[in-house]
């Protein structure tokens, strides 16, 4: 599946997700519902998925988790704050780096229309 097409699904899912509960939850709260409906979708997804870093040929485990990883292709960051900042975005780029994937999807729940809080993000280093 093509990462165009797991990005609508995702969207869809967020906003089925954002319509049903709106916004004001905690992250943990969306991350667990978008796991579910994403799956529900016959996704596979990984959940809190351990990203290393390389640095000079050393693998270290520091720690780095993506919220959601979908088809080993799609990041998402799922968020539950005031607004989006650049941190948030770097963090998107960083995972992506760090995961090679293509694609990141960077959501705000914290909105009052959702797609106001839902951003793609592409790795510099690869097209799409």
């Amino acid at each position: 599946m093509h990462e165009n097409d797991i990005s609508k699904i995702v969207f869809d899912c967020g906003l089925k997700i954002h319509r049903a509960l709106g916004p004001g939850l905690l992250e943990s709260a969306y991350e667990e519902c978008l796991y579910y409906e994403l799956t529900a979708s016959r996704l596979a997804v990984e959940k809190q998925k351990a990203l290393p870093l390389i640095y000079e040929d050393i693998r270290m485990e520091i720690g780095y988790r993506v919220d959601l990883l979908v088809e080993g292709k799609v990041v998402i960051e799922v968020e539950s704050c005031e607004a989006l900042n650049d941190a948030h975005l770097a963090q998107v780029l960083t995972y992506l780096r760090l995961s090679e994937c293509k694609l990141g999807l960077l959501i705000n729940f914290n909105t009052t229309l959702f797609k106001n809080g839902y951003r793609r993000v592409l790795n510099g280093n690869v097209s799409l």
